[in-house]
């Protein structure tokens, strides 16, 4: 596995999988553009074929606050430790900001407690017309 901070040599062939079970995911067009503007990123590659496999990405005002709103591993590579890699790597590289924060399903918060962080309540919107980041 290789773990790359940076979008070099990656295109948007490269994440015509992604958005596993999304009604209406982003085109791989939409989302190399979303991980080029966020603040953070961290992708895995397959070593043999060096396509991404996984990805994590965050947003930040570099300063005070980040939040990380992306995180997936294709299903065919899950169960391998590689997206407790990335959140491992993402707080890494995100370990000068005061506060990260994150919202995921009930089910989820046990994997990422196993990280170091800690549950919280949120309130959040879904306009899922705009899913796809149209």
């Amino acid at each position: 596995m290789i773990y790359k901070t940076s979008l070099e040599h990656i295109t948007p062939e490269m994440l015509n999988v992604f958005f596993v079970g999304w009604p209406n995911p982003p085109q791989p067009e939409t989302h190399l553009k979303l991980l080029k503007n966020s603040y953070k990123i961290v992708v895995a590659l397959d070593e043999e074929t060096k396509s991404v496999i996984g990805f994590i990405s965050a947003i930040s005002d570099g300063v005070l606050s980040a939040y990380i709103p992306l995180l997936e591993v294709l299903p065919e590579y899950q169960g391998r430790g590689i997206g407790q890699e990335l959140v491992r790597r993402m707080l890494l590289e995100l370990k000068d900001i005061y506060m990260v924060d994150l919202l995921c399903d009930e089910n989820l918060q046990a994997y990422y407690e196993k990280a170091g962080m800690v549950k919280a309540n949120g309130m959040l919107i879904r306009n899922y017309e705009m899913q796809s980041g149209k």
